[in-house]
This record gives structure tokens, C-alpha cells and sequence, in this order.
């Protein structure tokens, strides 16, 4: 049974994927950011992976098999559009702690 590079990659997606879920699912803020921060990813590497995987192919040429460049720059402005998103998520859980005391996602210290 050989593995293709497809299946590995969907695979990795949709690991990446759920355990972004798993740490949103999270009571206190830090889990949250970071399940965040991992769903961007996948979704990064997903808007990627469908722009097809050329190996060794030039961007731009006239003729022939070429890499697309759209998923490339939709890419690249969605990891800026990220930093600035999970600053500010930081910045918002940093201080809902300062005003509430607690780092819990709704405020309240569960017994």
C-alpha cells in the first residue's frame, strides 16, 4: 500500500485542522489563541495545497506547466492578515485577564 502525496496532505490538513478545534473548544484564552492560530494555518496550507503542488516549475512563463501564483499571494496576505488578527486576540485576552482576574474564556472560575 504506498501513500500518496495527496492523501498526506489532506491528512495533515485535517489533523492540523482538528486540533485547532480541540484547543478553541479550550476554557482559558491561551488554548483559544493558539487553536486559532492553528486552524490558519491549515486553512493557509489548504488554499495552497489547491493551487496544485508544482515541482521545479517557473511562476510565470508563456507556455507549458506553470505555477499558479493567485494561491501563492492569497497565501502570503493571509499570513500577514493572521499576525495582525492574533496580536489583537493577545491584546483582547490580556485584557479581559487585567479586568477580570482570571484567564477563563467567559470570565468565571469553574469549580
Amino acid at each position: 500500500m504506498s501513500l500518496s502525496l495527496e492523501f498526506l496532505v489532506a491528512t495533515g490538513i485535517g489533523w492540523t485542522t482538528a486540533c485547532g478545534l480541540y484547543l478553541m473548544l479550550r476554557g482559558r484564552t491561551f488554548p483559544v489563541v493558539l487553536g486559532l492560530t492553528l486552524v490558519g494555518y491549515a486553512v493557509n496550507v489548504f488554499i495552497f495545497a489547491m493551487g496544485r503542488l508544482w515541482v521545479a516549475q517557473p511562476p510565470i512563463v508563456s507556455g507549458g506547466s506553470v505555477a499558479d501564483p493567485l494561491p501563492q499571494a492569497l497565501v502570503l496576505t493571509a499570513i500577514v492578515i493572521g499576525f495582525a488578527t492574533t496580536g489583537l486576540v493577545i491584546e483582547m485576552a490580556l485584557r479581559s485577564r487585567h479586568e477580570s482576574g482570571t484567564d477563563h474564556v467567559d470570565g468565571e472560575e469553574k469549580p
